[in-house]
């Protein structure tokens, strides 16, 4: 049955062709002149893919059905809107490009059903691929030797992303190392050490090759132990000897002499030294970084607190002679 004065109110209107840029928001215009007359009964959106239509989109009298994963939480259509019936994509992918289908069904005061359609090619423009950065693993840029590690190169832009990896600098001679994004690493050698960067590009219609900075990858060879436990003894000889003084001292009143007192706080003082130094020089070595002349330092330190006690030693003694 014709309805000729609702084939014009109803007639759905919107752009034969649309472009969306890449992960922006796009609208696939799809409206009608609502009449009294007829009710909306369903309204279905579909995109033909391999000459076989795929429903994105359903309206009905049950709620909104969105039967395809990929396009769940990335397509509406206004509510409350009468006579705009619009998809909205979120988050625009390069896969979503194709001929989407604006299929209503309205029922006329007869109970008949009138249907129109409307289709809207979609072409999805990429966007060209970024300047990379690189990224460093856990143990940063400055790694010991025999440790692993990865440099990763990251760009944006419509997917896929071809990297690639060069030791050298861009522009001078470099040597083409890897064709993934991240570079690994099993086992460093100090023939690792040098520049570093990564080139990436996709297929946009610019075709630009993106390159990033270089970065220095230093591989440092593994810091001297410094022999903690042998440091530890040094330190317990040490108040081995403060104590020998303070038991020959043969004191019997009831305050130290000032001298004994700075005995004690020069002691003190260069304990909490070397253990600032020692905890140093540790933290150091695990990140890679060796301190010149770090354990001859400690060793210095403790030779003079010796010395400084020997001092306070044999002052006691002099005192002890004269009294």
């Amino acid at each position: 049955m014709s309805f000729p004065l609702s084939a014009a109110i109803l007639e759905l209107t919107g752009p034969h062709e649309i472009e969306g840029t890449w992960k922006t928001f796009i609208t696939l215009p799809c409206v009608y002149r609502p009449s009294l007359d007829f009710v909306q009964q369903t309204v279905t959106w579909t995109l033909a893919r391999d000459q076989s239509p795929a429903i994105v989109f359903e309206r009905d009298s049950s709620g909104d059905h969105i039967p395809l994963s990929q396009y769940r939480g990335r397509v509406s259509i206004p509510e409350h809107t009468p006579g705009n019936v619009s998809l909205q994509i979120e988050r625009l992918e390069v896969t979503d490009k194709g001929q989407y289908t604006c299929k209503v069904t309205w029922r006329a005061p007869n109970n008949n059903l009138l249907i129109r359609e409307k289709t809207t090619t979609v072409n999805v423009i990429k966007v060209a691929v970024t300047k990379p950065i690189i990224r460093p693993g856990n143990l940063g840029f400055i790694v010991p030797k025999g440790a692993g590690t990865s440099l990763t190169c990251s760009a944006s832009g419509s997917p896929p992303i071809i990297y690639r990896w060069f030791k050298g600098e861009p522009g001078g001679s470099a040597v083409h190392v890897s064709n993934h994004a991240v570079l690994m690493f099993d086992s460093l050698q100090t023939s690792d050490s040098g520049k570093y960067y990564c080139e990436a590009e996709n297929r946009a219609s610019s075709q630009v090759i993106q390159q990033s900075d270089a970065v220095q990858l230093t591989v440092r060879g593994k810091c001297p132990d410094l022999e903690l436990g042998a440091q530890q003894r040094r330190i317990a000889s040490l108040l081995d000897i403060f104590a020998l003084c303070c038991f020959n001292l043969g004191y019997q009143g009831t305050s130290l002499p000032l001298y004994l007192i700075i005995l004690i706080v020069v002691l003190s003082v260069s304990v909490v030294f070397v253990v600032i130094a020692v905890i140093l020089c540790r933290r150091k070595a695990k990140k890679g970084e060796c301190i010149p002349f770090c354990s001859l330092y400690i060793y210095s330190l403790l030779f003079l607190t010796v010395l400084v006690i020997d001092f306070f030693c044999f002052l006691n003694q002099f005192f002890t002679i004269l009294t």
